[in-house]
């Protein structure tokens, strides 16, 4: 790829001459030029402009996801050189569902930087729908996503055991119990985490299968992150359901209380997706240090 290759990649995905500029160090006439020159090489049309809008046209598509795929090739060129060279170069990355993202794999990534250290790492973080999205839109190498949905595009691999479990604020009126009853689920106030979270699906669809009607609880309300909810608790006499890796610390300083519904549990595994038929050789040395890392 050249320079007017980058030029154009930068203004195709701010779809903005002045951000491209901006981006690149350069002047905004500079990028005018630049895309100029690439559509006189191509004898096409890159954009066209609707308003104070531009827009790609088919052409400038085409270009757009044909670069895409070849920075990717010179991306897994620059690895397996520095495969050969004993020295792992590269660029990786990831993307992790808002859970994994938090409490998870913020270590397992500063580890694996230790041992490879040019190997350039980009964590991106979001819920599970979105992770696979940008999977899917190739702006990321691997997604470490939560929920239990099957994308055909996608292969899945488990890679970690999940419990969610329901818990009370200490402070809460049900503080003081071990157990609840599943009709007490129809009465006592929820708190969830926000539509498209692989956590609400997993929650949904167990209980789904334990004949538990979901739109009969009495959510109050549904929160965008685990940490917030967390901290809604605090205040709140009722109850969630969240991941056990997310509540660890809280448990142990006793400022959040475990219930428990007898002969009833929410296990889930946490899973790697990728893209079918082909992931970079630094994905698959990250998903080799993941499997052997001790959690």
């Amino acid at each position: 790829m050249d320079y007017r290759d980058e030029v154009f990649f930068k203004v195709a995905e701010n779809l903005s001459f002045s951000k491209a500029a901006k981006e690149l160090f350069i002047s905004q006439p500079a990028v005018t030029k630049h895309i100029k020159e690439l559509e006189s090489r191509l004898n096409t049309a890159l954009f066209h402009r609707k308003g104070n809008k531009i827009y790609l046209t088919k052409s400038g598509k085409l270009v757009y996801n044909y670069l895409k795929r070849i920075k990717h090739l010179y991306r897994e060129l620059e690895f397996e050189i520095g495969f050969l060279n004993d020295t792992f170069k590269g660029v990786l990355k990831i993307g992790a569902s808002s859970t994994i993202s938090q409490y998870l794999i913020p270590k397992v990534i500063a580890a694996f930087h230790k041992r490879y250290p040019k190997i350039e790492l980009f964590l991106f973080n979001g819920n599970s729908f979105e992770m696979e999205q940008k999977l899917l839109d190739n702006e990321i190498d691997i997604a470490l996503v939560e929920n239990e949905s099957i994308h055909p595009n996608i292969k899945y691999t488990d890679f970690l055991d999940d419990e969610i479990i329901i818990v009370t604020g200490s402070n809460s009126v049900y503080a003081k119990r071990k157990f609840i009853s599943v009709s007490e689920l129809y009465e006592i106030p929820i708190v969830l985490r926000e539509k498209g979270s692989g956590t609400l699906q997993v929650i949904e669809n167990a209980f789904k299968r334990q004949k538990i009607d979901f739109e009969k609880l009495n959510i109050f309300i549904h929160l965008g992150s685990t940490e917030a909810i967390k901290n809604f608790l605090a205040d709140f006499d009722g109850i969630a359901l969240v991941s056990e890796k997310s509540i660890e610390k809280e448990l142990r300083l006793k400022e959040i209380s475990l219930l428990n519904i007898k002969n009833f549990s929410l296990n889930r595994k946490f899973r790697i997706a990728f893209r079918q038929g082909h992931y970079i050789s630094s994905a698959k040395l990250f998903i080799d240090f993941l499997f052997h890392y001790n959690f």
